[in-house]
């Protein structure tokens, strides 16, 4: 039942980001006065319609799209309130309504996902974890992240993306940076496995707290050592001290053995420092692998200040956090364009469904049914703004190419041949449509 409650909610998220997307066309061709002949939301079949007015309103059996069909929007029409009638700077409006509805809808659904949470994330570093990388590769306690490799950096959420894009290199294991990351993990290791031993395991919590406390002041030291020999010291003395805070007797302290070369995410960091911009590069970010997969993964690996929840922080939050979903959006595209990414990274109706089932079944599984739901409420947003941008894009037959058709109207004082319109459009819906039917195979397949 719970599982049927997430899908129906899914479902319902989706039409609603259809509909106020052809709401938005709708609203501005009626306050424009352009006749509207039917809204539909659904595709295919009709499932049921009504008349009200000179407007037709029917549900169609499949929830993958929606229209509002305009008078004269395809061909021309001698009826006076006609789309092809109405004043150019009228038919503009109508033509980017709905993205903007699904601009709108899309900070909405930021809103309802900020306004849950109790504090916010800066940009600023506030400290590292012991496992930290990039502490040992040049960031700093104090440090403002404003860009990484050219990406700008003004919200926490702008962290993700260039992160996750980073250049995976081979570098020099016997550089003293990833020494003193070895040191650092090893410290770590040492004790996870001290406090987790079965046969004598750690529960007080004070000591607990101790060692956290003596985990960070010694790899804070270690990052800040400029030789092996006083981070290999440092590393030892942890241990030790580790090892009689637990009242455990020789432990083995592992030895920390050079390696020629590995494989770590890099990429290069703009940091406000001290009241200056300095830009560090080749920062290296927190690499692993997982028993199920060999593949290295890149994860962020400091902790940042906290803002505090304010109303004004609420607002801020909710408008930052969309432009930075804004901002992924277009890099993504832009990733597209120039290769970066193929058409294994991308996601139709298939692969959005798969998703939405992915992650409302792991937030279910950590933390419970509300969890979910603003998981796949966290989606639909990245959705509703990437419906929005896309359909901005000045590609024929989406909202964007038919709103450039209208602007080059206006610098000429009169339309574009009809018929070289329509050529063009019709161009572009064959592209978009192999493009969605080679994606959607793509998406079956990674379900296979």
């Amino acid at each position: 039942m719970t599982t049927a409650a997430l899908i129906i909610i899914g479902v319902l998220l989706f039409e609603l980001i259809i509909f106020l997307h052809e709401l938005g066309h709708f609203i501005a061709a009626k306050k424009s006065g352009v006749k509207v002949n039917e809204f539909a939301l659904g595709m295919g079949p009709k499932i049921f319609s009504f008349g009200k007015g000179e407007t037709k309103y029917s549900l169609r059996a499949f929830p993958i799209g929606g229209f509002c069909a305009m008078e004269g929007e395809d061909e021309d029409s001698p009826e006076p309130r006609a789309f092809n009638n109405a004043k150019v700077w009228k038919r503009m409006i109508i033509v980017i309504a709905g993205a903007t509805m699904n601009i709108i809808l899309g900070i909405v659904m930021m809103f309802c996902i900020v306004v849950q949470e109790d504090a916010y994330s800066s940009t600023q570093i506030s400290s590292f974890p012991a496992t930290s990388f990039s502490a040992n590769t040049g960031l700093e306690k104090g440090d403002i992240i404003t860009a990484i490799n050219g990406y700008g950096v003004s919200d926490s959420m702008d962290f993700s993306f260039p992160i996750a894009t980073a250049e995976l290199k081979e570098v020099d294991g016997d550089t003293l940076a990833i020494y003193k990351q070895d040191c650092c993990n090893s410290l770590f290791k040492h004790c996870v496995n001290i406090v987790n031993d079965k046969n004598n395991p750690v529960k007080d919590d004070k000591v607990i707290k101790n060692l956290e406390k003596l985990l960070a002041d010694t790899a804070d030291k270690i990052t800040k050592t400029t030789d092996k020999e006083a981070a290999a010291k440092l590393y030892t003395d942890g241990c030790k001290k580790i090892d009689e805070l637990c009242s455990v007797k020789n432990s083995n302290i592992e030895k920390i053995a050079v390696k020629k070369t590995r494989k770590r995410f890099i990429a290069d960091v703009t940091v406000e420092r001290n009241g200056e911009e300095v830009t560090l590069e080749d920062v290296q970010f927190y690499t692993y692998t997982t028993s199920d997969d060999p593949e290295p993964k890149v994860a962020i690996d400091f902790y940042v200040k906290p803002i505090e929840k304010t109303v004004g922080s609420v607002l801020s939050q909710t408008f930052k956090q969309t432009v930075s979903a804004c901002k992924m959006i277009y890099a993504s595209l832009g990733g597209l364009l120039t290769g970066k990414f193929g058409f294994k990274e991308m996601s139709g109706p298939v692969g959005i469904a798969s998703a939405v089932s992915q992650v409302a079944s792991e937030g279910l599984k950590t933390a419970g049914f509300g969890e979910a739901v603003n998981r796949i409420l966290y989606i639909m947003m990245i959705i509703t703004i990437n419906l929005g941008l896309f359909n901005m894009l000045p590609f024929p037959a989406l909202d964007g190419g038919r709103f450039v058709f209208l602007v080059v109207e206006a610098i000429r004082g009169k339309a574009l041949p009809r018929k070289a319109e329509a050529i063009v459009n019709g161009i572009g819906m064959a592209l978009l449509l192999t493009l969605m039917a080679v994606i959607t195979v793509s998406d079956i397949i990674k379900l296979f």
